[in-house]
């Protein structure tokens, strides 16, 4: 496990993931061009939208996971 701290909205919080996770996040955050506080952020208040109801580690486990699989499914050599 790998924990980072991060501020959200003046809150500050740490992420305790797999490195694995963190990759794929990392990837994402310069796909986006974005700050890496942007990103979770950005990613926390899609979390809240849904309703809340998972806390933010578990929400980007599950959004690496959907990143992957939806990434994996849009390569042309897989067509």
């Amino acid at each position: 496990m790998i924990k980072r701290s991060i501020s959200i909205y003046g809150h500050s919080t740490s992420l305790a993931l797999e490195a694995e996770f963190w990759a794929v996040i990392d990837a994402a955050v310069l796909q986006h061009d974005m700050s890496f506080s942007a990103f979770i952020r950005a990613r926390d208040d899609e979390r809240m939208a849904a309703g809340g109801g998972q806390n933010l580690a578990s929400y980007l486990r599950v959004w690496a996971l959907a990143h992957v699989q939806q990434t994996q499914a849009l390569k042309p050599s897989d067509i």
